[in-house]
């Protein structure tokens, strides 16, 4: 077992492990939107929104909600933000690693609505333009599930 843990493969699933358990447990908001995380990396990071009645913005379009769109590219690229320090402190032990995630925070954030938020599911990813020791600068999309990217946006992250 801790040859695995040693491993980079073994890093990456408790990566992904930690990740889901932050993200999609733990955060009560992010619980209530049901986002799913597709894949995490050191600088990247993909979500997966499933349409639900209760996202509709438009009820005459039924298409989703701009401020749900916002919330969950948001939170991609929080996660995107708090893996991208994970991975230059993974000697830490868990409650450092914890105590970091914990200082992890939007400072800005500006999103562009590009076609109307139609679909059944949603991917939001999240990639890393620049970070520093204390902000990083990501990049944001959303796409319906026909591959339509419906916003962009880009997002400043308090990291350390």
């Amino acid at each position: 077992m801790n040859a695995i843990k040693d491993s980079a493969a073994g890093r990456a699933l408790d990566k992904l492990a930690l990740a889901r358990d932050l993200f999609e447990d733990k955060i009560p908001f992010n619980r209530l939107l049901g986002l799913k995380i597709l894949n995490v990396g050191d600088d990247e990071a993909t979500i997966r929104l499933e349409m639900r009645d209760d996202f509709v913005g438009n009820y005459s379009r039924g298409i989703l909600h701009g401020g749900v769109i916002s919330a969950t590219l948001d939170a991609t690229a929080g996660l995107a933000a708090f893996f991208s320090i994970f991975g230059t402190h993974d000697h830490e032990n868990p409650e450092q690693t914890l105590a970091r995630f914990a200082r992890v925070g939007t400072i800005d954030m500006r999103v562009d609505f590009l076609l109307p938020g139609k679909g059944k599911y949603f991917i939001a990813s999240a990639r890393i333009l620049r970070k520093g020791n204390r902000v990083a600068v990501i990049h944001t999309e959303m796409h319906n599930e026909n591959g339509e990217m419906i916003a962009s946006g880009t997002c400043t992250y308090m990291v350390g």
